[in-house]
């Protein structure tokens, strides 16, 4: 049973990094439920013998809620900060979903064309505001995805750890 729960929680860690660039997946959400797989059925101790604290658990849940919460607040804030309208968050996530075609480069130019032909068209801004509108789309998508990259990569160390 603790072979099936620490392969478990290592699909769910690994799926948590993956959901942390895909935006259909909820990465850190999916990483903390491999460490509470392992808290709960694992059984599993760290290299010194010591089992995962709840603490350590708590402090996980408190880590990916915030996480997440910032993943959503972050992009309009990148965006309204280089005065974009709501088109460019929303051509982002389009050249997002089409750049998952090519990944990884289809993931940063599918975000920053996206952006930029959102603006250009349904904003009716020119190439430079449009331009500036798109990397500021783009950077809240780079800090978004990697505040959750970095958590969920921390999650998995520690499925790792206490798994095996």
């Amino acid at each position: 049973m603790e072979t099936f729960v620490a392969i478990l929680a290592i699909i769910l860690g690994v799926l948590g990094i993956i959901g942390s660039v895909i935006p259909a997946l909820p990465g850190p959400p999916l990483g903390w439920l491999g460490l509470l797989a392992i808290y709960i059925w694992g059984g599993g101790t760290n290299a010194d013998g010591a089992s995962m604290s709840t603490g350590l658990l708590l402090l996980w849940l408190a880590i990916t809620v915030i996480v997440t919460v910032l993943d959503y607040l972050i992009p309009p804030f990148f965006t309204k900060l280089t005065g974009s309208s709501k088109y460019a968050g929303w051509g982002a996530m389009a050249g997002l979903f089409i750049g998952l075609i090519f990944p990884p480069l289809g993931l940063i130019l599918g975000t920053l064309l996206g952006a930029f032909v959102a603006e250009l068209v349904f904003a009716e801004k020119n190439a430079k505001d449009s331009l500036k509108a798109a990397f500021g789309a783009f950077m809240g998508f780079l800090f978004g995805t990697g505040i959750k990259l970095v958590a969920s990569a921390m999650m998995l160390y520690y499925i790792v750890v206490y798994g095996f």
